[in-house]
Formats: structure tokens, C-alpha cells, sequence
């Protein structure tokens, strides 16, 4: 059998919206283990290293230059039987670091029967047929939108930004604000679906709107933020999260519209939620929901999938009506879409990871495809076992510096080295980063895949 810990070589993307030379953690991730002809331009933007099976990208063994792919294809045992005959030989995740500079699109992933169809009809735009609910865990301070926001806070916006409802239009904005009056927080189903039908049909008419009567609001709009942005949308009940201020929210509207002149994107942003994470802190997205990043390093986990919708802030092929008759039109506090970790049972520390305050922490969205620990070994010497899983992992260092072990072999990990984990390998992580005046914290993250259901037992499902 193939030694079970195999070092990963992954590339990386550039795209328009990623962090720049040096700056993306995703670039400098990439060279530690690059293909002879990778070299970080100064001037270039990095986005998205991509850690897995999926084609578009496929990660490689870095003793043999075999695609992942192909090594667990010709050995099974690697993934587990389970997981090859459900994924067809493939593993069921694609781990990522995002580096985002600029706003990524205003975006949702189709669901399972959606991905088939788009796939069979533009497979261009729509490379496979996979759907592809995702988590995101912040590494660094992040900004994004997810889903959008409870009713009040859209009906608040639809009053205090004279564009927003101009753009929108008196009466579509009357029949949303008449709909929805006195029921906004209503928990009654029947209601609950009136509501997400009157706010599909005021966001259609948003997303109908003419390049003309979009650029008329831009102008507006930024010169309301520019003019006077301490009172920018200030009136009595101003959404607290939203962002936090008037004058906060100008100037992310100012930051939008310079990556994006003219954008409905710029419009979006008031009907969704604004979230900020902090190192550590996640949120999960499942297939149909309406988000977009803006700013920061994350760590993503996804079904493997590249299937993106797009309809706004994005020079890329957009499909305004495929994305407005696809989403599910729920409204909820941002709160409701982080994804808090808990404590993973199934590793243990060292008596110098114990005392130092070391951790293991379990990610663990609603489906069956990939679940997420964090580890942070916080002192030289520090160590944590791991049970074997009964499915495949990859696990990726981001800071410190260490060692691994799987069976018999063992190797040095630091700052962006890559390791596929096979299917029921104990494996064992310790911190080797310097001595008691330069101790650094060893942080890992590691992805798999367990249909023996361990990981919902330890979230208490």
C-alpha cells in the first residue's frame, strides 16, 4: 500500500480580485512547494491556492509529480471504499486559501440538480455537475456579504437612500414596504413565505434595473457619501451591523464602486448582510445562498465543485436570471449564518500542549462532504495525536513551523506546506518552531472527509 502521508505540491490562481505579489498568503503558500517555473511577480495578483482532486487544479505528489487524483484512484484504500464508490474515486472536498484584495462577485453555487442542468447546457460556464455548499474561516480581519438581511433592515435602506429607491422604483418599493409591514419577524411559515416572495420580487426588479438608471444612482449615491458621510443613510434605527456607522458604511460603498464603477453590486450590498470575522471565526454557505467577499485571508472548504452563478461585480460571464430564480430568499441576522467551532475530542495533547493552552477545534457544517479542524500548538514541544479517520484528509500549516508523522514516515512542515492524509492513519503534529525566547504558535488546518459520522457525534448531532 502507498505510504499513507504524502507531501503536496498545489498551484494557485490568479485572478483580478487577489491580493498582490507577496501580499497574498495564498502566493506565498504556493511557492513554498512550486513547480520549477513558479515564481511570485511583484505585480501580480494571487487569489486562490487550491488543495484536492478537482481538475481545473489538480494537486500533485511531490516525490512522483502524479496527480492526487491519480494515486487515489490506483489505490483506493487511500480515500477509504466508502468514499471512492460515493465520489467516484474522487475526494468529496476542495480545501482553498482565498487572498482577496478586491470584492469577489456577487455570487451563489446551484444545488445538486441545478449544477446537472447547467453543466448539460454550458458546460464552459459551468464546469461539472457537482453542487458546492462551502465554509469559509477567517485567517485574517475579513469583510463579506451573506445572504440577506432581515426585512427591517432592507425596508430601513429602501427609505434612508433616495438612489437605492429610485433605482428600485416607487411602486416595487411600496407593494415590498406593504408586504412585509408588521410581519418581519413573524416565525409563522405561511408568513415567513410571503415575506421571501415579496422580497424575491422587489430584488428581481432591483436586478432588471438599466445600465443607464444604475450609473444615475452610482452618481447619487456617491455623492451623498462624499458630500456628507457622517449623515450617509443617518436616521433614527440605522442597522447596527450594517456596516456599524453611516460614515463607515460610505466608506465601503466608495471602496466598492472604485473596484466596480457603476455596478449593481453596489446596490446588492444594501440588501445583504455585512459581516466581519476575526481570525478563527467561520460562517457556512449552503448551495443557494446569495454572498460575495471583500476583503481578507481565509481558509475555504467546498464539495468539489467550481460551479459559480454570477451578477455583479465581476468582469466575468454573469447570469443575472439563472442567479434570481435559484436563490431561496431567506432573511436572517448574520448571526445565524456563523458556524461556531467546538472542542475536537478526537486528538490528544502533550503535557506542554495541555499547560499552554493548545487547541483543537472542530468546523462541522450540516452535510456529509468535508468537515475542518484548526489546531494551534501554542508552545516548542508541543504536540497532538490524532485518531485515524476513517476518510481521506489534507491538512495545510499557516503559521510556525513543525513536524508530522503518518505510520512510519515523518516530515517537516512549515508556513505553506500541504499533506495528504490517507483513510485511517493515526497521525501526529507537534511545534519544533524555536526555543523558549522564540517560541511562535504552529497553526494547522486540516480537511476530511469521515462518513462514519465521528464528527457530528463530537458537534452533539
Amino acid at each position: 500500500m502507498q505510504v499513507p502521508l504524502l507531501r503536496l505540491q498545489c498551484g494557485v490562481n490568479s485572478y483580478d480580485w487577489g491580493k498582490i505579489g507577496q501580499e497574498s498568503a495564498a502566493a506565498r503558500f504556493a511557492a513554498t512547494t512550486a513547480a520549477p517555473d513558479f515564481s511570485i511577480e511583484a505585480e501580480k495578483p494571487y487569489a486562490e491556492l487550491w488543495m484536492g482532486t478537482h481538475p481545473s487544479l489538480p494537486s500533485k505528489d511531490v516525490e512522483t509529480q502524479r496527480t492526487l487524483l491519480d494515486l487515489v484512484q490506483d489505490n483506493q484504500a487511500l480515500i477509504s471504499t466508502e468514499v471512492s464508490e460515493r465520489y467516484g474515486g474522487k475526494l468529496p472536498f476542495l480545501f482553498k486559501v482565498l487572498s482577496i484584495q478586491k470584492a469577489l462577485s456577487i455570487q451563489a453555487h446551484p444545488n445538486k440538480k441545478l449544477a446537472e442542468q447547467l453543466h448539460a447546457k454550458d458546460s464552459r460556464n459551468y464546469p461539472d455537475d457537482n453542487h458546492k455548499p462551502e465554509m469559509t474561516i477567517a485567517v485574517t480581519p475579513f469583510e463579506g456579504l451573506c445572504g440577506f438581511r432581515p426585512l427591517t433592515e432592507i425596508v430601513y435602506f429602501l427609505n434612508a437612500l433616495k438612489p437605492l429607491r429610485e433605482l428600485v422604483g416607487e411602486e416595487a418599493a411600496s407593494q415590498f414596504e406593504n408586504a412585509v409591514k408588521g410581519a418581519e419577524d413573524s416565525e409563522d411559515s405561511d408568513v415567513k413565505q410571503k415575506n421571501k416572495d415579496a422580497l424575491r420580487a422587489v430584488f428581481n426588479t432591483l436586478m432588471q434595473s438599466t445600465p443607464e438608471k444604475i450609473e444615475a444612482a452610482t452618481k447619487d449615491t456617491i455623492a451623498a457619501a462624499e458630500s456628507s458621510p457622517e449623515t450617509f443613510a443617518a436616521s433614527n434605527g440605522f442597522p447596527v451591523g450594517s456596516p456599524s456607522s453611516p460614515t463607515e458604511l460610505a466608506a465601503i460603498i466608495r471602496r466598492l464602486n472604485g473596484q466596480f464603477p457603476n455596478d449593481i453590486g453596489l446596490f446588492v450590498f444594501f440588501f445583504l448582510n455585512f459581516v466581519t470575522m476575526e481570525p478563527g471565526e467561520a460562517m457556512f454557505l449552503k448551495a443557494d445562498d446569495i454572498h460575495a467577499y471583500i476583503s481578507g485571508d481565509i481558509i475555504e472548504c467546498m464539495a468539489s465543485s467550481d460551479n459559480v452563478v454570477r451578477a455583479g461585480f465581476t468582469p466575468k460571464f454573469k447570469d443575472v436570471e439563472t442567479l434570481t430564480n435559484m436563490l431561496t430568499y431567506s432573511y436572517a441576522p448574520i448571526e445565524e449564518q456563523k458556524l461556531e467551532p467546538v472542542d475536537y475530542p478526537y486528538a490528544v495533547l502533550n503535557v506542554p500542549a495541555y499547560s499552554s493552552g493548545s487547541s483543537c477545534l472542530l468546523y462541522d457544517p450540516p452535510i456529509e462532504e468535508f468537515s475542518v479542524v484548526k489546531t494551534d500548538l501554542n508552545r516548542t514541544g508541543a504536540k497532538a495525536t490524532f485518531d485515524g479517520l476513517a476518510g481521506p484528509s489534507i491538512l495545510i500549516c499557516t503559521g510556525g513551523k513543525g513536524k508530522i508523522r503518518v505510520a512510519n514516515k515523518s516530515e517537516e512542515i512549515k508556513e505553506g506546506y500541504v499533506f495528504f492524509i490517507g483513510a485511517t492513519a493515526e497521525c501526529i503534529i507537534e511545534n519544533t518552531d524555536g526555543g523558549e525566547e522564540d517560541e511562535r504558535i504552529f497553526t494547522t488546518f486540516r480537511a476530511f472527509c469521515d462518513l462514519t459520522g465521528k464528527e457530528d457525534m463530537a458537534n452533539g448531532n
